[in-house]
């Protein structure tokens, strides 16, 4: 089944942050050498995020319904639009971005039960336990906004308390492609919009 891709070109995807009592939540290397993600995937259609995002689970990180709880979801779909060098203009129909809802799991099973070799062509390869925050740095750099979207969200049920203050490295640099940063730095924050990729989205 293919993946839903709407009428405005957003591609339905539930993203899945693991999290366990310490506060730390999992992130996973991509086979491709392309960075450090949250696991996520596409909303085939008639599917709806709940179901997508249990399926998603078993086949990114060999994870079912009973070595999780389910704590909390994104009330919203989350939006972001991909850099215009990753849009396959040629695709029918065209995606330009994702709309994700985002799902917050506890980790109860024993860490042994991750696994990656579910299906032929693994996502990933590896994982590790990071702070909470963290993620929105090893992100590639078009996905931070909609990660620290989704992060800020799910915090308040993650961390009853009030969640990690955020760490030294965290500015609104994060959230600007690196040719916009780069410009600003160099002439002083002069140049506007008209070097910045778009704002939202991920593959």
């Amino acid at each position: 089944m293919a993946d839903f891709i709407d009428t405005q070109g957003f591609r339905a995807n539930v993203g899945i942050v693991l999290i366990r009592d310490s506060g730390e939540v999992v992130l996973c290397s991509r086979s491709d050498g392309r960075g450090w993600q949250f696991p996520q995937g596409g909303v085939q259609r008639n599917e709806s995020p709940e179901d997508a995002m249990f399926r998603e689970l078993h086949e990114e990180v060999g994870l079912g319904p009973d070595d999780v709880e389910v704590v909390a979801g994104t009330r919203q779909w989350l939006r972001y639009r991909l850099p215009r060098r990753y849009v396959r203009h040629r695709s029918r129909p065209l995606c330009i971005g994702q709309k994700q809802r985002w799902f917050l799991l506890r980790m109860v099973a024993d860490e042994d039960r991750v696994r990656f070799d579910v299906t032929p062509k693994p996502e990933f390869d590896g994982w590790r336990w990071v702070d909470y925050w963290t993620p929105v740095r090893e992100v590639i750099y078009f996905k931070r906004l909609v990660y620290a979207r989704a992060l800020r969200e799910l915090a308040g049920t993650a961390f009853p308390g009030g969640p990690p203050p955020h760490p030294d490295w965290w500015s609104d640099d994060l959230f600007r492609s690196p040719a916009v940063s780069r410009a600003r730095r160099a002439t002083g924050g002069e140049r506007r919009a008209a070097t910045r990729e778009p704002e939202g989205a991920t593959e």
